[in-house]
């Protein structure tokens, strides 16, 4: 019994000293996951502040065409929008140097939006930034990162839980090694069986339970 009893404290203290070591590993998964979550966060706010400076951009843009296409009409000028919806950039006019300088990200979405015949058809999408076509990378990059960030974040509480499953094994490990302790100090040999007893059937089901945690190395 004296054997048993020294050989549950050595296994004890070894699966412990595996649990201490498992925490500590997944400790260092759960930081360094919330710091990268912190990071994309940080790049998604960023990214998301360039694409509405850029759509700023774009709005800006396209009401100053609005308003040139409005001032050539007015004046008798050729604006280049046919009855049909569809543009041709007149040389020489003011709407047509605006269109040139529309960003790329821009141009499908205005050429798709002037295609639904938004002069005619009631039913159109009001301007360009309503329609699919409009979908800047910065705002995917936005996006994309923050759904980066929200992974990281599950990792990062995921990990914290298994460290903290870790850390409470170890407990009844500890809860082992002192019965296999004590039963060494009693005298009655029932009682010494019986709390031995209890050190074995605790640390075989301390066991299986860490060994269905996952793991790190």
């Amino acid at each position: 019994m004296e054997l048993l009893a020294t050989a549950l404290l050595a296994l004890a203290t070894l699966v412990t000293a595996w649990s201490a070591f498992q925490s500590t590993k997944w400790s260092g998964v759960m930081a360094n996951s919330y710091a990268a979550a912190s990071a994309a966060r940080a790049e998604s706010t960023r990214a998301s502040t360039e694409a509405g400076q850029l759509m700023t951009i774009d709005v800006e843009t396209f009401t100053s065409w609005v308003d040139a296409i409005a001032s050539q009409q007015r004046a008798g000028i050729e604006t280049g929008l046919a009855d049909d919806g569809t543009y041709s950039p007149a040389d020489g006019t003011q709407s047509a140097f605006l269109y040139a300088r529309f960003r790329p990200e821009f141009v499908p979405a205005f050429d798709a939006w002037l295609a639904t015949d938004p002069l005619h058809d009631d039913a159109a999408p009001r301007n360009p930034f309503l329609m699919p076509d409009y979908d800047p990378e910065a705002r995917q990059r936005a996006e994309s990162e923050l759904s980066r960030a929200e992974e990281l974040s599950t990792t990062a509480l995921r990990a914290n839980q298994n460290g903290d499953n870790y850390v409470l094994t170890s407990i009844l490990f500890a809860a082992v090694a002192l019965f296999a302790g004590l039963s060494t100090k009693l005298a009655h040999r029932v009682a010494r069986r019986t709390l031995l007893g209890s050190a074995v059937a605790l640390f075989v089901v301390a066991t299986i339970v860490v060994l269905s945690f996952p793991k790190m190395l």
